[in-house]
């Protein structure tokens, strides 16, 4: 595996909230003294190149624009996808860039680790690939807004600035499909339906629906009937993680 010097390819489109993580990262898994940040491999670069020849990379958005990236690395790499999401968010407001005055409240929301299966959907077999591994960042945050009617018609006219990290509460690794199994929260019979997983999760439906397109598409789980209109899965013969 070659790596080559780091450059600053990139770091132009990242935000406050990926370079902190990256930072953290590369402190963290790169402490030997070669370049470790911002590392050529073909034709990308990725965030950090630990000391073992992982690489760690940081997606604080979709996973479906980073899909044909990661398909790319795990040719030659270990990966490790790191995804923040927020335990705790506070919304900073500010009105225009010369108003000194701000807003701070505290968001409602509270993320949960199963919240990334909105983005696994976007990529349901790189989990079953052996050289990919997911981590979930449970983080706090300030999420910076500021109101531009004129480009944003939705959110009353509050725009995202940019994401900032405060801290981290906690950290999900997943180095396989069956591990999503660790999210449930009670006991999950075979077979079920979206609407047994649902509750086996603590989560909404429209979440376990995902979870379970993500389980069918890595060969985990299999659909075996219907129930009124529900599918009805049950695990793969190949699979030995029914909880």
């Amino acid at each position: 595996m070659v790596y080559s010097p780091t450059v600053t390819i990139g770091t132009l489109n990242e935000g406050p909230l990926h370079q902190a993580l990256k930072a953290q990262y590369a402190l963290r898994y790169a402490t030997s003294s070669r370049a470790s940040s911002e590392v050529p491999v073909g034709d990308y670069v990725a965030d950090v190149l630990g000391d073992d020849d992982v690489l760690y990379e940081i997606q604080t958005g979709g996973f479906g624009s980073i899909r044909r990236k990661l398909e790319h690395l795990i040719t030659e790499y270990k990966v490790v996808l790191v995804h923040p999401i927020a335990a705790v968010r506070v919304i900073v407001k500010v009105r225009d860039a010369m108003d000194a005055g701000t807003t701070r409240r505290r968001s409602p929301k509270r993320g949960h680790p199963a919240h990334v299966l909105d983005q696994l959907v976007y990529i349901p077999r790189l989990l079953a690939h052996p050289n990919f591994e997911l981590e979930v960042v449970m983080v706090e945050e300030d999420e910076t807004r500021e109101f531009d009617p004129k480009r944003v018609r939705r959110r009353g006219g509050w725009r995202v600035l940019r994401r900032q990290l405060v801290a981290v509460v906690d950290r999900h690794r997943f180095q396989s499909v069956e591990d999503l199994f660790n999210l449930l929260q009670s006991p999950l019979s075979d077979p079920f339906t979206t609407l047994e997983l649902a509750d086996a999760l603590g989560q909404p439906r429209r979440l376990a629906q995902k979870m379970a397109y993500i389980l069918r598409e890595a060969g985990v789980t299999q659909v075996c009937g219907k129930t009124g209109n529900s599918l009805v899965y049950r695990l793969a013969a190949s699979s030995t993680s029914a909880r």
